[in-house]
């Protein structure tokens, strides 16, 4: 199971939000580039790096996301206010992954050209609340099921979803095991997301069959250690 750590930018710092509330935030540096090579030099499989300010439409912090690309050798997925296969293209030309959210559900045709043209660099985006697949910066709705909006994007070849239960993200009450188990049998690749508390929590998520884990507010308030998850996963 590959080891995740999440930088989540929001004007130009480094921020956690509880259950994506922008109004609930905690700010933990100033700098995404150190703190991205912090994570990297502890031994991090991957960066998942949010622009959280182009996920709500209330700015962008592209530029922040290009220094970390460029400052960093591990790989990196990109999530964010990527509605539009312009975009999506953008972000995949530099070399990372991309994570779709909104766009996913919307324009279904833009999602399968770019799964064909970027193999294994399309992650679907699951944010759910109740069962429910959440968008636009998890405000709405999208009307979709989690195992319903797995087997559609199966269908289109992809393979990885980021699933994240909203209403644990943040909040350190450990994972929503249930889904992420229901999820896992569907034979895709599951990242977990969520509601990470401790290493007994990280090894809970590798029982349940998920193939990575993204460690976030338990990273930066020092509950877990990119060194001891890499050593349990």
């Amino acid at each position: 199971m590959k080891v995740i750590a999440a930088v989540d930018i929001m004007g130009g710092s480094v921020v956690r939000l509880v259950k994506g509330d922008p109004a609930n935030k905690i700010v933990y540096g100033s700098d995404p580039v150190e703190t991205a090579k912090k994570w990297e030099a502890a031994g991090a499989d991957m960066l998942h790096i949010v622009d959280l300010d182009a996920a709500l439409s209330t700015g962008s912090n592209s530029e922040s996301v290009r220094k970390i690309t460029e400052a960093i050798r591990i790989p990196v997925q990109i999530a964010g206010g990527i509605r539009s296969q312009e975009a999506a293209q953008s972000v995949l030309a530099k070399g990372p992954r991309v994570v779709l959210g909104t766009m996913a559900y919307s324009d279904h045709d833009a999602v399968k050209k770019l799964a064909k043209q970027n193999p294994g660099k399309i992650v679907i985006s699951i944010d759910q609340m109740n069962g429910n697949v959440m968008v636009k910066g998890w405000k709405e709705s999208s009307g979709v099921k989690v195992a319903d909006a797995i087997s559609q994007f199966m269908a289109m070849g992809i393979d990885e979803f980021l699933l994240t239960s909203i209403e644990r993200d943040g909040t350190l009450r450990g994972p929503d095991l249930e889904t992420l188990v229901d999820a896992v049998k569907s034979g895709s690749k599951i990242i977990a997301s969520g509601g990470i508390s401790s290493i007994e929590d990280v090894i809970r998520v590798r029982s349940a069959g998920c193939t990575s884990v993204i460690l976030g507010k338990a990273l930066y308030d020092g509950k877990v250690s990119v060194e001891r998850a890499k050593a349990v996963a």
